[in-house]
């Protein structure tokens, strides 16, 4: 097991004794702020669901190959990432401003740990700017006021759902948030997500069981699905090359043949 921080306390939404999402990701990507109850429901859901450190690890790659391109290639100089999760290595805007050092990042979670650790560390170069907010994927209308009083939302914006729509549980209701936020944002901004599924072919047979124990012994909530809801939430954009594949082959590096059951897409507003 990895070494388990004791993050920050103090708030009342901060619950020690059950296993919480952002921590349990920490947990199997490698990182050390988490709880011994993080990483023993980790440890149970990766007995059910062997890849499952396999998929976090290659979604945060995804997020690394999706700025990168977007960044450099799109001319992005505007990130919401939505679903933050706990700061690591190459968070979205040391990627983008590595690139174009005038980068402008928001972040959004609703997290207590999240929050004391991305104040802290999620703070970026001189000639752009990096802000955080404390807000819910249930409420974009609060998350897009808040925004913007550090993205100019009349500028193309790169909007990251990475891993945050599977804790939306009802299909329309989050067809419906993300529908909202990219009506909110002009033509060229573009919707970068990922989204666990139970299709069979990547891989997704075991998402199911493990699902389940994880609801019944962690929080948030979480749903996985198939292609074609997925791909819902990308109605009315234009995709991206090579489409709605597993995140570990989208513009995967030669000779990479990891496939897992995470849908990742890149998709862009006409």
């Amino acid at each position: 097991m990895s070494e388990s921080h004791t993050p920050p306390s103090g708030s009342a939404r901060l619950n020690t004794g059950v296993a919480h999402n952002a921590r349990v990701w920490n947990y199997w990507i490698g990182g050390k702020d988490n709880y011994e109850v993080d990483q023993r429901v980790g440890d149970h859901v990766a007995s059910i669901n062997p890849v499952v450190r396999d998929i976090a690890r290659a979604d945060r790659d995804f997020l690394g190959r999706a700025v990168a391109y977007l960044t450099g290639e799109r001319g992005v100089r505007q990130f919401l990432d939505i679903g933050t999760g706990l700061p690591t290595a190459d968070n979205t805007h040391e990627i983008a401003q590595r690139i174009a050092p005038d980068s402008r990042i928001v972040y959004v979670d609703n997290d207590p740990i999240v929050l004391v650790h991305a104040r802290t560390l999620l703070t970026g170069a001189s000639q752009g700017a990096t802000d955080y907010i404390d807000a819910d994927v249930h409420d974009p209308d609060a998350i897009l006021e808040r925004a913007a009083g550090t993205l100019d939302l009349k500028r193309p914006v790169a909007v990251m759902m990475l891993g945050i729509l599977n804790f939306v549980l009802d299909t329309d209701k989050a067809r419906d948030i993300v529908r909202r936020i990219m009506a909110s944002v002009p033509s060229g901004s573009f919707l970068v997500l990922t989204h666990p599924t139970f299709d069979p072919e990547v891989g997704g047979e075991l998402q199911v069981p493990a699902m389940e124990f994880w609801n019944e012994n962690a929080t948030p909530p979480i749903t996985a699905r198939s292609a074609a809801d997925i791909g819902s939430f990308l109605e009315g954009l234009e995709l991206v090359g090579p489409g709605l594949v597993s995140c570990s082959r989208w513009r995967a590096a030669p000779g990479s043949d990891l496939v897992v059951p995470q849908y990742g897409a890149v998709a862009v507003k006409p």
